[in-house]
């Protein structure tokens, strides 16, 4: 529903609260500061933790954005040193490098093109650290951003920053975060930290119960869980740093979102704000749980639309099906959170996970991080909600055989995935049986059994 619009000072203010701020990035920028409690010649720290192609992105979009500030602000990102950039990348990026002139004629101002030519011939080793100071993620090759500042040392990238971006992946965000709560032991003032991560754990004792992103946070550090928000949409990383129109939603305490929001937001990347934390951070784990799926589908029907599409209506009623489990009240499956599902299942890299699975040119064997392409997490995630979902003490009643139920016998897409990539029982052709199965309900069935029945377990984000 479309509400009035009002404009003031320059602000249109929507009616859910969203403001779209046509300030130039320096009145953002001390805005936030203003916020923040800053004195002139006090910078504002912000760090990005983890360097995928996402985490990376994100930090070269604040860079542009407000970097020249320098008086003002200090922008950094943090990766692990040492990782190596095999020879066969290393000769792809040097072509990236010369099919771009603004790129070769930037690397020839700081005398930094000498070392491409020499890994390509193999005289030299390079470094993701190293090519990540000269604008390039090892997960993104082909898409060149601008130099950051990079910081190998994570008590020096976090002990004092203002702002922290969660870039990790949700598997390695419990560990890193745990070091860096040794960092803020004597910290006067609590950092806030937004989470890109999309994934769970799942924890079956004392109660099965899921851990997100932002409870490992809150956990791992002890800052406030108001402190710690979640930014998802439909963020392919390549499309938006070549600015291709993407929006997306920061989720969390209303102190915090909403200068975030309208700090975060430019003229092609549009950031609303929203409340509900739960229903945005499980949708961004379990899109990569059926992306995976999708991919597989895509290639084991050639790219039939029409298959495609009946897995569409499936997998989304399945996730709606699941968040009621979660929250008494989830938000809708519209928008920009359809909206990060369907790109997800489209281009992301689970979707294109499942399709070189189901095309045997990648094997199982090989785990779930992906030269090239960093950490597929909707394996560990598929895992995770299947264990989680598959306990008896979270009967439901089965709406057709009147009988109890685990929740995962209602998610036959859920379950196959769990069959093919966990416990490799059957092959990726079982994923098509699965939606063609004659006994299966209607989507929007699954939907309406959610939305009319007492679902709702709140002891599965570990609350009362």
């Amino acid at each position: 529903m479309v509400g009035s619009i009002e404009v003031k000072s320059g602000n249109s203010v929507y009616s859910n609260g969203s403001v779209h701020n046509h300030n130039g990035p320096e009145e953002k920028l001390d805005e936030l500061r203003h916020i923040l409690g800053k004195s002139d010649g006090d910078l504002l720290r912000i760090v990005c933790v983890g360097a995928g192609a996402w985490g990376s992105v994100f930090a070269a979009l604040l860079q542009d954005s407000y970097g020249q500030f320098r008086d003002k602000v200090q922008i950094r990102i943090w990766r692990r040193s040492g990782r190596a950039v095999d020879r066969a990348t290393a000769e792809h990026l040097f072509e990236v490098i010369n099919s771009r002139e603004d790129v070769l004629r930037r690397l020839i101002r700081r005398c930094a093109y000498l070392k491409y030519v020499e890994a390509r011939l193999g005289d030299r080793t390079l470094y993701a650290d190293e090519i990540l100071k000269d604008g390039f993620c090892l997960n993104m090759i082909d898409t060149p951003f601008c130099p950051l500042k990079v910081v190998t040392n994570l008590q020096e990238a976090v002990w004092d920053a203002d702002l922290v971006i969660n870039g990790l992946p949700s598997t390695e965000t419990r560990e890193v975060f745990k070091e860096i709560s040794k960092y803020w032991k004597e910290r006067l003032t609590v950092p806030i930290i937004i989470s890109l991560a999309k994934g769970i754990e799942a924890e079956l004792d004392p109660v099965p119960h899921i851990i997100t992103p932002t409870q490992m946070i809150n956990r791992a550090t002890g800052v406030p869980v108001e402190n710690i928000l979640y930014l998802g949409g439909p963020n392919i990383a390549s499309e938006i740093y070549n600015k291709e129109y993407a929006n997306a939603r920061i989720c969390g305490s209303e102190k915090w979102r909403k200068p975030l929001a309208k700090f975060l937001r430019q003229p092609h990347f549009i950031v609303w704000d929203n409340s509900d934390l739960v229903t945005h951070e499980v949708m961004g784990g379990l899109k990569n749980v059926y992306a995976i799926g999708a991919g597989m589908v895509a290639a084991l029907t050639n790219e039939s639309a029409t298959s495609k599409s009946v897995y569409f209506a499936h997998c989304t009623s399945e996730m709606i099906f699941i968040t009621y489990l979660l929250t008494e009240e989830p938000e809708r499956l519209a928008g920009p959170l359809l909206a990060d599902t369907y790109v997800t299942l489209l281009k992301g890299r689970n979707s294109w996970y499942g399709q070189m699975i189901a095309k045997g040119e990648l094997s199982l064997d090989m785990g779930d991080s992906i030269s090239g392409k960093g950490t597929i997490q909707g394996v560990s995630a598929v895992e995770a909600f299947y264990e989680l979902l598959s306990q008896s003490s979270l009967n439901v009643l089965h709406p057709g055989d009147n009988k109890p139920v685990a929740p995962v016998e209602l998610c036959p897409i859920l379950k196959t995935l769990y069959k093919i990539l966990i416990k490799r029982e059957q092959g990726t052709m079982a994923i098509l049986q699965a939606l063609r199965d004659e006994n299966l309900n209607d989507p929007r069935d699954r939907i309406e059994i959610a939305q009319s029945h007492a679902f709702y377990r709140p002891s599965l984000l570990g609350q009362p």
